[in-house]
């Protein structure tokens, strides 16, 4: 058994920490006892980001709010459904996860 890696913590609004960590090439988000994200299953951030987009029509420039950078899975699923024109912003309140 792979061992998991702690390679960072940071504090989030509301007292709560994150960490960070590693095992092999599986990488982990937690709170707590919670697991947030994890690099081996992310198809609801894709189905997130795929019904999300189809809500907005066919609008010509459209513009998304993606709350929480998280591992990006969202973010590549809506950049590779919605194509050039539209304009994404991602909030992300803990710079750690950005690092």
């Amino acid at each position: 058994m792979i061992p998991w890696i702690l390679l960072d913590t940071a504090a989030v609004p509301g007292g709560e920490e994150l960490r960070l960590l590693q095992r092999g090439a599986e990488f982990s988000i937690r709170s707590g006892n919670n697991e947030l994200m994890n690099s081996r299953v992310y198809g609801s951030e894709e189905a997130l980001a795929e019904i999300a987009i189809k809500k907005t029509g066919e609008q010509a420039r459209p513009r998304i709010l993606i709350g929480g950078l998280g591992m990006g899975f969202t973010l590549h699923a809506a950049l590779r459904v919605i194509g050039p024109k539209a304009r994404i912003v991602v909030a992300e309140l803990v710079p750690a996860v950005v690092a």
